[in-house]
């Protein structure tokens, strides 16, 4: 299966237009968020820029806006890396929607 397949396949079996999806711009972000920030970053930052696309209305204007803003801030992200930004939820946060982390503790724990 290509990519241009799968593409398809997907945009259809989700209800997505596929006329929508600018692979390149998409590519070149996961690109640069996964060069510049570390791999990891690439599926999460098209996730979230297709996310915020989605809360604001969800149209090609909305997604094209929001691949601008993701790619802007991973292209300069070795610049900013100086540590975490100021007021920005962290992955500790209480907000956090994840698994809660594991405690692990030297003594066994009580019935």
């Amino acid at each position: 299966m290509t990519l241009d397949a799968w593409i398809a396949a997907l945009c259809e079996e989700l209800d997505v237009p596929v006329d929508d999806v600018d692979t390149s711009a998409i590519l070149d972000l996961a690109k640069d968020a996964a060069h510049n920030v570390e791999r990891p970053a690439a599926p999460i930052t098209a996730f979230i820029a297709g996310y915020a696309a989605a809360i604001r209305g969800g149209g090609s204007a909305e997604v094209d806006a929001a691949v601008e803003a993701a790619a802007e801030l991973a292209a300069e992200w070795p610049q900013r890396d100086a540590g975490p930004v100021a007021d920005a939820p962290t992955l500790d946060s209480a907000d956090n929607r994840s698994a809660p982390a594991a405690t692990t503790s030297a003594e066994p724990e009580e019935d």
